[in-house]
Formats: structure tokens, sequence, C-alpha cells
């Protein structure tokens, strides 16, 4: 009897496992369908990370634009790229975070929602950021696959010339923004840049669309003026409430990077130049009043920078200011290593400034003055300072726009370049394009001051045709190759 109930017993529990076994082969970490909605979070997130980090991994821009420089271990300020690769790491996460999800979202959307207007924005919405990260891309590599970029069938996809795959972004905008239906649905939640406001995101493309027509300015006058005219007319950003910002919240995963890469991971090797301090503080009696927002003081009680890329990687980063800021002051966005810091992907000081520049070149009408006052405005107001300093500011006479140095170009890159300050990438694309300010390269440099990036060392070692084809393309594989944007 004993012996029947334990074989009964046993088949029992046989029984239960074969049951269990097939739920074995159920990853629940990776599910076999994601609806198109997380693919697309996922594909800000990743994209936003990316262009808002401080890792030496990953976006040294930073240091390249010399806003900072490093204390002890030098390589990135002194431009030795290949030494953590970044060429691959940025590639990598653009085209595979980004990239390959915004596209895996277009495809599933078609599928996943019903309503025909909201399935419209959604596909424009992803589209447009598309072009953002494409963007990004041929302004730092310069030819670049596009074409068969995101098929999964081609691990070997060709490289197209650069200025045609920029034309065709600026196409593909057009088509974005003549696509948003405001009064139809969209992401909703999902959207963490604006909620899935579909009349956000057709500003926010004309506003691209503006920063896209001025970096051709110099290489396409024609094509840079239309598309600018273009973009003006469909309605730019007008306020900070327009900025294109990325929440982050105050516990991880979801955290601002910088926090991560500074606080959390205990770095304390990022210090300010005093290159750049001499923007912020020409003189004991003038101080930028974003200072405060940008950096903290030295241990001895004072704004002190580091000369780029000085010492022998022993620099005590004590006696120097760390990037930083207030915690919380009203009016304040915080500190900028605070954990829930927003990352900024498009300003409208930056739109102001190139505004400016619109008329200063002629495309559009208007005050190059009252653009270049709006742009240093709404800069020091986003970082928590008020309008009264900004005016303040804007009197004296090496600020002034009627009375400061250099050339009309000169002074608005002067200024866009310091409202660029945490931007580092983007402060990158304006010295190349405007050649100011000059950024002289620091004492033991491996290379020139790199304006472009190198291609990926994957890409040499694996699609060896097509990187050595876009490689003679471009004029060689350096850093001081020039793009096709880049003329002077």
């Amino acid at each position: 009897m004993k012996k029947t109930a334990y074989i009964f017993v046993l088949m029992l529990i046989l029984s239960a496992c074969t049951k269990d076994l097939t739920s074995l082969n159920v990853d629940p970490k990776n599910p076999a369908s994601v609806p198109s909605f997380s693919l697309f979070t996922e594909a800000e997130r990743s994209m936003a990370n990316t262009l808002t980090s401080s890792s030496v991994n990953l976006n040294i821009f930073r240091l390249i634009e010399q806003q900072w420089t490093e204390t002890t271990y030098l390589n990135e300020t002194r431009y030795q790229l290949p030494s953590r690769n970044q060429p691959d790491n940025i590639w990598s996460a653009l085209y595979t975070g980004a990239l390959a999800n915004y596209q895996q979202a277009k495809t599933k959307l078609v599928t996943d929602v019903t309503d025909a207007g909201t399935q419209k924005n959604e596909t424009a919405i992803i589209d447009i950021l598309q072009v953002y990260t494409y963007f990004y891309l041929v302004t730092t590599y310069g030819n670049v696959p596009y074409s068969q970029a995101l098929d999964i069938n081609n691990p070997f996809p060709k490289y197209d010339d650069a200025k045609t795959i920029y034309n065709d972004l600026l196409a593909r905008l057009d088509k974005d923004i003549a696509a948003l239906n405001p009064s139809a649905g969209s992401f909703g939640d999902a959207d963490l840049i604006y909620k899935g406001d579909s009349a956000a995101w057709k500003k926010f493309a004309n506003t691209l669309k503006l920063k896209m027509g001025l970096v051709i300015a110099d290489s396409d006058n024609a094509k840079a003026q239309s598309t600018v005219q273009s973009a003006v007319a469909g309605g730019v950003f007008t306020s900070n409430a327009d900025n294109a910002t990325f929440k982050y919240v105050s516990s991880p995963p979801n955290t601002n990077p910088i926090w991560v890469d500074l606080v959390q991971s205990q770095r304390h090797d990022f210090v300010a130049t005093s290159e750049f301090l001499s923007y912020l503080k020409p003189n004991t009696a003038n101080q930028d009043p974003r200072l405060p927002y940008f950096f903290a003081q030295s241990s001895n009680g004072v704004y002190a920078g580091a000369p780029n890329g000085s010492g022998n990687g022993g620099l005590v980063f004590s006696q120097y200011s760390l990037p930083s800021g207030p915690l919380l002051t009203p009016g304040s966005i915080g500190s900028l290593t605070n954990p829930d810091f927003p990352g900024l992907l498009l300003d409208y000081s930056e739109t102001e400034f190139n505004l400016a520049e619109a008329v200063q070149r002629g495309y559009i009408t208007g005050s190059v003055a009252a653009h270049y006052n709006s742009g240093v405005t709404a800069s020091i107001t986003y970082w928590g300072g008020t309008a009264a300093q900004a005016a303040t500011y804007l009197l004296q006479p090496d600020v002034a726009y009627l009375t400061a140095s250099g050339t009309p170009l000169q002074k608005i890159a002067r200024q866009e370049y310091v409202a660029l300050y945490n931007r580092g990438w983007d402060a990158w694309i304006l010295t190349r394009r405007l050649d100011y300010p000059v950024l002289l390269k620091p004492a033991k440099a491996y290379t020139d001051f790199p304006v472009r990036f190198t291609y990926p060392v994957s890409e040499q070692n694996v699609n060896v045709t097509n990187y050595t084809q876009a490689s003679s393309a471009i004029g060689g594989d350096d850093v001081t190759t020039k793009l096709f944007f880049d003329k002077f």
C-alpha cells in the first residue's frame, strides 16, 4: 500500500514537472512580443542618455570643447580617441540603441495602433527622432550607412554620401511636419519628451530644421536659405517652455547620466578649464550669472579652472571648480549633478542664436541684436538666473552686441558657445562650422583638434569593403578630415 501511494505521489510530481517544462522556454526578461510604444520609449531613453552622458567611454565632447578638463587621466582631453573606443561606442549607441528601436516601433505600430490619425502621428514623431539621430551621426563621421542601415538581414550595409543623406533628412522632416495632426492622438505618456503632443513635435521639427539649415550655410547657401525660411514660416521655439527635455527621475535606473558618471561613480576628475572660465568671468568685476549654476567653487572658495590638458595627471581636483551648481534655488532646474537633472536635446536659447545668424546672413528679416539678446536671456533664465540679471549682463561692453569684439558671426558664436554649456556635442558642431571660438589643442595632444570621429574599429574589421570605400570618399579616415559642411 505504501509503495502504491509512493508511485502515485511520484506520478503527480512528474506530471507537475512535465506541465512546467514548457514555461522554461519563456524568458520573462526578453518577451517575444514588445508593443511599439515600449520600443519607442526605450529608443528615446537610449538616445537621450547618449547625448547627455559624460562618460569617458562615450560622450567626451565637453572635454573636446574645453568646457571641462581632466585632472587624472588626460587621454580624452588630449584627443586620444582610440584609447576607450568612443567612436565604436557612439556608433553602437545611436544605431542599435536608438535607430533600430525606432525602426522596430515604426514597423510594429502598423498593427499595434488601429486609429489612422494616431498611427500617422506616431509614425511622423518616430521619423522626426530618426532624423535627429542621423543628424548627429552624419555630422560626427561623414558618410555612414543609411539606405541599408536598418536592414537586419544585411550585416554589411553600404555607406551613403553624407550630403545626400543630409538632404534626404531635410526632405523627411518636411513630410513629417505635413503629416502631424494636433487633433489626432499620439503616444501620450510613452513619449518622455513631449507626452505625445503633436503640436510640440511640429515645432520641434521646424526648430531642428532651422538648425540643420544653418549647418550647411557654408557648403550650400541656397539650400540653407530656403530651409531656414521654410522652418521659420512653419513656427520654431518661442520660449523655454518649448525646450525638448528628457525627464530623468531621482532613483536609479532612470537617473541623469551625469549623476551616474560623476556622483554615483564618485569621480572628481572633471573640472572647469581656465579657458572656459575666462568667458564666464573675464575679470573680478564682471561675472556671468550662469557661473554658479555651471560650476562649484573650489576648496579655496573661488571659481578656479585648470589650463586645458595641463599637468601630468596629478592635479588636485579640490583646487578647481567641479561641474555642479546649487541644489535648488527658486526658478532653478537644480544642479547638473542631481539625479533628476533633465537632459536637454534642443532649446530656445540655441534657436534665438540661430535666428540671429539667419538675419545676419540675410536669410530672414529682423534684428540680429534682438535675437542675440533673447538667446543670452533665454540661457540665463533657463539655468536659474533672472531676466534682470540677463539685462545687466548684456550691458557689459564685451557682451553687448554693438560693442563686443569680433565679426557679427563671431559675436553670435561666442555667446552661443557659452549657452551650449553641458551640450558639448552641439558646441562641437558650432565651433566646426563657424570656426569660432578658436580652440587651441592642449599641450601633448595626440592629434590636432578633431573635426570628425574616425570610423569604428568594428567596421574596419568586419564591414571592410564598404568601410574602405567610405574612407576614400571622404578624404581619409582621420580626425582632421573635414566633413561636407565644414568648408573653412
